[in-house]
């Protein structure tokens, strides 16, 4: 093939713009070993196209390890346990909040019984006195 053509096959090549028999044309020219001095660096590369082209990986690819799905669930373990006891700690404070308001309810209730029951005393009081004052001016 001509040089002038294989500059312009790499030339395409590099911009990812050759099709597969371009692309064979250009793997045959450099592995037959008649390259030119400037395009030795081509050479190299698609050598080591040709040489690894074979190789296969032979080991299996786990996407999911076991261990790291335990690790999640210990994770999630833990998480699960941090928020039930904030929300052990947090609703224990809400409801002593909630039962001091109710016995100050309560007690606020019971005192306004007491101070309405000892208006009342207060006022039979008032009139014993009035009773005891009139008494006292008839005896005298």
């Amino acid at each position: 093939m001509e040089l002038a053509n294989i500059e312009k096959l790499l030339e395409k090549y590099d911009n990812a713009e050759t099709t597969l028999q371009e692309e064979v044309a250009l793997r045959n020219y450099f592995t037959e070993g008649n390259v030119a001095p400037h395009l030795q660096e081509y050479a190299c590369m698609f050598e080591h196209f040709s040489n690894t082209k074979e190789d296969t990986y032979k080991r299996t690819i786990n996407l999911v390890s076991k261990k790291s799905k335990k690790l999640n669930f210990n994770w999630l373990s833990f998480a699960a346990s941090l928020m039930l006891l904030f929300s052990v700690y947090f609703g224990k404070q809400e409801y002593d909040r909630y039962r001091a308001v109710k016995i100050y309810a309560q007690v606020s209730k019971g005192l306004q019984l007491l101070s309405t029951n000892l208006k009342k005393g207060e006022q039979a009081v008032a009139q014993l006195y009035k009773h005891e004052s009139v008494v006292n001016k008839a005896l005298k």
